[in-house]
């Protein structure tokens, strides 16, 4: 194989490692989230969730079953970054970035056993693969699956168990 098939196949893989693409246009004004720089420590500022357990739960089986699909931002199929993103704008009009790698600069790191509902759970699902949940709490998140559309999965799982890397607080 010639020097510029490998390079074409990890740029390939590269692109379609994450949970990305574009979106699709939005006309209603919100409020767009930015990074913040911050650490653990800074988690005992906001005791009270920004989202309910049950706005979740109500979003999650409007959407339940949807299939996964890159870059998707529609009940067609959307990709993982995407539910997050069309989740945190209909409950709370903030806009979220696009990508698992912008959304995980936002907001500030918690420690895994002070997740409070609403906030963002990432995974390195792969060499340079990412993936995004939300926190629902019970040791719950929801999220596009590659395989089974949108779903619920428990942070007990095994295989969700040994790909968690971080959780992030927004609100």
């Amino acid at each position: 194989m010639q020097l510029w098939q490998i390079l074409a196949t990890f740029l390939l893989l590269g692109a379609l490692s994450g949970c990305s693409g574009r979106p699709d246009p939005v006309s209603a004004p919100a409020t767009v989230a930015k990074p913040q720089d911050g650490t653990e420590s800074e988690a005992k500022r906001s005791d009270q969730a920004p989202l309910s357990q049950q706005q979740l739960l109500t979003m999650q089986r409007e959407w339940h079953g949807v299939p996964y699909r890159l870059g998707g931002m529609s009940k067609r199929g959307v990709d993982c970054s995407g539910f997050v993103s069309l989740t945190y704008r209909r409950l709370t009009e903030i806009m979220l970035p696009r990508t698992v790698d912008e959304q995980r600069k936002l907001g500030f790191a918690v420690k895994k056993s002070q997740l409070k509902v609403g906030d963002l759970l990432f995974f390195k699902t792969g060499w340079s693969s990412r993936h995004v949940g939300i926190y629902i709490g019970n040791n719950e998140f929801m999220h596009a699956s590659t395989s089974q559309g949108v779903m619920i999965s428990s942070l007990d799982n095994s295989y969700w168990k040994q790909k968690y890397w971080q959780a992030r607080r927004l609100l």
